[in-house]
């Protein structure tokens, strides 16, 4: 049956409805009233408004399309249900838009925060910081800091898929409140970071096929744990990242997010892509350990298993962690010794900047930061956050001037951004020391 006047109609009303609705939604440059030092960055902005001006002009083409098609004679053709049905996709493909529209709407709402706003921007450049390797093995995507409750941080990686289709332009790390704000956050963030740089540099499919292959030259009794390092692989390479890029404030701010209740510290699920809390550690430990030789990392070591033994595990549990303890050294030289195709034969061990963020010199810097505050301006973000974890470690700054530091820390970061780069370094640096 033809769609009647009445069926055109309503339908049209509706089609007209959506589209006034499309054109409500504004460019985030005009509706979101951050200070300038919270702002996200001239590459984030740029990514995401050109990513969602793509999407509604998309929308309103195949809405003026609908409404052609049910205003021409060829509707005749069709039911009213036939119409009544493409609207609706078009109903959803609007809700989409507004899905991703409120993605990034939840994460720049936060930047007019007092204070927190200012604090994000400044991870934000922490963020592109950590992500930066010396030479030139990708192009790294913008990067957008946000707040979230929870216990534990995550990423929404850049160029993969949103709600609804389409490709993420920015890389959104979430970060829980209840690291604001101290040195810990570095770990957290670089951890996520790592997760981005990985995906880039293609590490995980890689090590997966590095440790299928050590798993058939190994003993019977060893395979179980090698299967395990490979299925635990892509949050082992991001804690990896975070240990080479913040050095101890890494495992630092580990042992704080997964200092839990004893049973999920020990609760071992083969088919979750973390590995449990207590052996997450050893291995942070052990990766420490191989990075930069030092005696805290098993100090660091022995004082988790003094915060949580073994004794009283079920045998199971306990042969699952002796079998994981005696891989440990192997699984971390293949880790660091790993020579993916995207790093052009250099191995994973070589491409960080390691030997600037041994732990002696770490101590130097903060000594010499203590005697020369100014020298902090030139400082890279993830180079103090591993000078205060190695200060906090040696037990040469407390919790409340490290808060203290760091939030100035992140508010320059932000600042500097803001200012721009029209002027040079060293002019931006006596501004802001000013």
């Amino acid at each position: 049956m033809p769609v009647s006047a009445l069926a055109a109609s309503t339908l049209e009303q509706e089609a007209r409805a959506l589209l006034t609705r499309l054109f409500r939604l504004k460019s985030f440059g005009v509706i979101m009233p951050m200070v300038s030092a919270a702002d996200v960055g001239a590459a984030a902005a740029t990514a995401i408004e050109r990513y969602l001006i793509f999407g509604r002009r998309e929308l309103r083409r195949l809405v003026e399309n609908y409404l052609l098609w049910l205003r021409g004679p060829a509707v005749q053709h069709f039911s009213a249900a036939e119409a009544q049905r493409r609207l609706a996709f078009l109903r959803l493909k609007f809700n989409a838009v507004l899905t991703q529209f409120d993605i990034f709407s939840d994460v720049l709402t936060q930047r007019c925060e007092h204070e927190n706003g200012v604090w994000l921007a400044g991870l934000d450049v922490a963020a592109a910081d950590a992500l930066t390797l010396p030479g030139r093995y990708f192009s790294p995507p913008p990067l957008m800091v946000y707040l979230d409750r929870g216990h534990g941080a995550a990423i929404r990686r850049a160029r993969t898929r949103l709600p609804g289709g389409g490709r993420n332009p920015v890389a959104l790390v979430r970060i829980p409140r209840e690291r604001m704000v101290g040195s810990g956050i570095a770990s957290s963030l670089v951890h996520e970071v790592g997760h981005q740089g990985a995906a880039l540099l293609g590490l995980v499919s890689s090590l997966q096929g590095a440790l299928q292959a050590e798993q058939w030259r190994r003993p019977a009794s060893e395979r179980t744990a090698w299967r395990l390092w490979e299925r635990w692989i892509s949050e082992i390479v991001a804690d990896f990242w975070s240990v080479a890029r913040v050095g101890v404030a890494a495992t630092q701010g580990l042992m704080g997010v997964v200092s839990l209740p004893r049973a999920f510290v020990f609760r071992i699920n083969v088919d979750d892509p973390h590995p449990f809390p207590w052996i997450r550690v050893k291995v942070s430990t052990a990766i420490g350990e191989a990075l930069f030789p030092h005696p805290q990392w098993p100090r660091l070591a022995r004082l988790w298993e003094d915060l949580y033994p073994r004794a009283g595990l079920p045998a199971a549990s306990l042969e699952i962690i002796r079998a994981l303890e005696s891989t440990i050294p192997q699984f971390v030289r293949l880790l660091l010794g790993h020579r993916p195709r995207s790093l052009r034969g250099r191995s994973l061990h070589e491409v960080f900047p390691l030997a600037e963020r041994q732990p002696a010199r770490l101590r130097a810097k903060f000594r010499s930061w203590r005697r020369h505050p100014r020298q902090l301006i030139e400082a890279t973000p993830t180079m103090f956050f591993a000078v205060l974890g190695q200060a906090k470690e040696d037990r040469l700054l407390g919790p409340e001037e490290e808060s203290g530091i760091v939030a100035e820390r992140l508010q320059r970061w932000a600042l500097r951004r803001a200012l721009g780069p029209t002027r040079s370094l060293r002019a931006r640096a006596h501004a802001i020391a000013a």
